[in-house]
């Protein structure tokens, strides 16, 4: 018997709505691919610029290139494990949103330069050259940021419950460091200095450790092992892993000296007073396929004290709905990436309910969601910087 609903209604349904699902998939990819190449390629080549003849035809060809090429690296590069093909084809993806959205935008430009008179071939080339600039600007930038070891951003965060002998906690916080394609074994390293440099009474990572198995980012992620906290350091799973071996980053984190928090809790005392610390696997584990897998929120709190407060970890923020069920005082998570790449935050808060910061659910249960600590894919952060948090907790 399958544990997999969905199996079971594809496989009554037969071969022929499969097809139509399948081609139905097909046909929103290919719309889609043909916007984001589309739409720059009419406002950089063709449209109103006149342009040439030959910059017609060589512009039209790098599309038509980039076009074909950007499925095929993706699908050689991350469905065959080659890591330099995956980059590329990552960083063709980028590259190309940036210039599409910018193209969009160009358009406003263009509206402004008709109202002022400005006529054709001139007002296209203006439009032109200046989205070139700036999706140009904007990728160096957004590389840069990306690349950089990121800023500590700390804040203060008042849970009624907490005791006065926790008042002043410090909890740091990483996530989807999403170590990948590119090596990053020295970005790691500095990450891991800066956090050690916070002296936090806790430690967190809140999932999407890496893109690939533990055995191949070893040399990325070993620098974690190194990470220092004065009572706990802790770790749950987020969607990435359940692509590439869930199971064997729970046990190479526990091999590091971390807590894992696949469904349960821990507590710290100080003063007196406790806190209890719960981690909940990602919301996508149950329908990975992972026996063993998927988020429990009850067996997590199982045997806690009611009376102590909770801090949560669960890597998508849309998992609060659980935690303010259960009256969390404060849940801690990932996911989002602030959007990364302007404006796919608009995007992101379709599917949750917050992108970023701090926020309330409930009568008790509140949220930090962090932008990441790394980035997923494209290697570029534009007007969504990484973070490594510091939380210090305050009683009321």
């Amino acid at each position: 018997m399958t544990e997999n609903p969905a199996e079971v209604v594809e496989e009554a349904a037969g071969p022929a709505p499969r097809r139509r699902r399948r081609w139905r998939r097909v046909a929103v990819v290919l719309t889609i691919m043909l916007l984001l190449f589309g739409v720059p390629w009419a406002t950089l080549v063709v449209g109103g610029a006149a342009w040439p003849t030959a910059v017609v035809v060589a512009g039209t060809i790098l599309f038509v290139a980039a076009f074909a090429g950007l499925p095929m690296l993706m699908l050689s590069g991350h469905g065959r494990r080659r890591d330099g093909t995956a980059a590329l084809g990552d960083a063709l993806l980028g590259a190309a949103w940036v210039l599409f959205v910018w193209s969009v935008l160009g358009q406003v430009l263009e509206l402004v330069l008709l109202v002022a008179g400005v006529a054709d071939p001139t007002r296209s080339r203006i439009v032109a050259a200046a989205v070139l600039a700036v999706t140009v600007v904007l990728l160096v930038w957004g590389y840069a940021e990306a690349m950089r070891v990121p800023r500590v951003k700390a804040l203060d965060v008042t849970l009624p419950r907490l005791g006065h002998g926790l008042d002043g906690l410090r909890v740091a916080v990483i996530t989807d460091t999403h170590y990948g394609p590119i090596d990053r074994s020295r970005w790691s390293a500095g990450v891991v200095e800066r956090v050690n440099e916070l002296d936090a009474d806790v430690v967190c990572h809140v999932g999407d450790i890496a893109d690939g198995t533990a055995d191949i980012r070893d040399n990325q992620a070993a620098p974690l092992a190194s990470v220092r906290a004065t009572s706990t350091r802790v770790y749950v799973t987020g969607n990435h892993e359940y692509f590439s071996e869930a199971q064997g980053w729970l046990d190479y984190m526990a091999r590091a000296g971390w807590d894992v928090l696949h469904n349960r809790h821990l507590t710290i005392e100080r003063g007196g007073d406790q806190l209890v610390i719960a981690g909940v696997d990602d919301a996508t584990a149950a329908g990975s396929g992972v026996r063993g897998h998927g988020q429990d929120l009850a067996t997590a709190l199982s045997g806690a004290d009611p009376e102590s407060p909770v801090l949560l970890l669960a890597h998508q923020p849309k998992q609060v709905t659980h935690a303010a069920r259960a009256g969390v005082d404060l849940q801690l998570s990932g996911h989002t990436h602030g959007g990364q790449i302007w404006p796919f935050n608009f995007l992101v808060r379709l599917e949750q309910p917050v992108v970023h910061g701090l926020s309330r659910h409930g009568d008790r249960t509140q949220l930090y969601t962090s932008r990441g600590t790394g980035f997923w894919g494209p290697p570029f952060r534009v007007f969504a910087p990484s973070e490594i948090t510091l939380l210090t907790l305050r009683s009321a």
